[in-house]
């Protein structure tokens, strides 16, 4: 499923060729949906915004329009007017005078008022969103330390979109290898000291991968990998599906688990 930085990241190359501009044509490619596109078209596009997983695009004065990729959806920009020939199945086309925006695969949409926002059940559960730039170490400090969640597994914490918005499983498992913590374990577990440095990478790792495209693996190390002709995948992370390769840091290799009915991976040399 795409993390919180990839849907940043559609959601500003949405806004580069949709903000300020009039639909010319709206397409659901859902039944339940299709008599919004008469309604939508003729409006312009106020802007587009991404808000944890999900994608907001505000059309006209009151309409916004949500959608969530979950794990198969895919947005992509083309300029004219006629649709590909893809093996995906189109949920959704957004035309201007000269591009369109198509969301392939994804079943989440809805057009909601604007009174609704808040009240929609996946974004009034959302915690404070790690790519947010108001949001600092204190803040993501204070909802690790909850009591209410000091025993609850650092795999499943990190990823719980009420606690933290934006990460999940390989964001979860680069952060916790960096902090040098097994996935298995807890608040609790911790330190003071060891949770105030997860507060910081879970920050720091995030807004990485957001800046670099999906980078979440030492920078200098992967422009390294880069120059030995590794592509993007290989050079990308520190222990996210590197089962069996060696540690960057200590060689031992990498270990993929179930913790909690998620497979993750980690180094059990350097997260003992």
């Amino acid at each position: 499923m795409p993390e919180g930085p990839e849907i940043r990241r559609a959601a500003d190359r949405l806004r580069e060729v949709l903000a300020g501009q009039r639909l010319r044509r709206v397409f659901f490619g859902q039944e339940r949906l299709a008599s919004w596109g008469p309604v939508l078209e003729g409006l312009r596009v106020r802007g587009v915004e991404a808000r944890g997983k999900a994608l907001l695009t505000h059309i006209g004065e009151g309409h916004t329009l949500y959608t969530h990729n979950q794990l198969y959806g895919r947005w992509e920009i083309l300029r004219g007017d006629t649709w590909p020939r893809r093996s995906r199945q189109l949920r959704l086309a957004l035309h201007t005078a000269t591009h369109m925006a198509l969301l392939y695969s994804a079943s989440d949409i809805e057009v909601l008022a604007r009174g609704q926002l808040a009240a929609h059940p996946y974004l009034a559960r959302l915690g404070p969103d790690l790519l947010d730039p108001t949001v600092d170490r204190a803040l993501v400090l204070q909802r690790l330390s909850d009591p209410r969640r000091r025993r609850r597994a650092l795999m499943r914490l990190l990823q719980d979109q009420s606690v933290l918005a934006g990460m999940g499983n390989y964001l979860c498992c680069e952060v916790l290898h960096v902090a040098g913590i097994r996935p298995c374990r807890r608040p609790a577990d911790l330190s003071p000291e060891q949770l105030a440095a997860l507060a910081g990478h879970c920050l720091a790792i995030t807004r990485q991968s957001y800046r670099t495209g999906g980078i979440t693996n030492d920078l200098q190390r992967a422009e390294a990998l880069a120059r030995e002709g590794r592509d993007f995948e290989a050079r990308r992370f520190h222990v996210y599906r590197r089962e069996g390769a060696p540690c960057y840091r200590c060689g031992a290799p990498i270990v993929r688990q179930r913790v909690n009915g998620q497979g993750c991976y980690f180094c059990p040399h350097c997260q003992a």
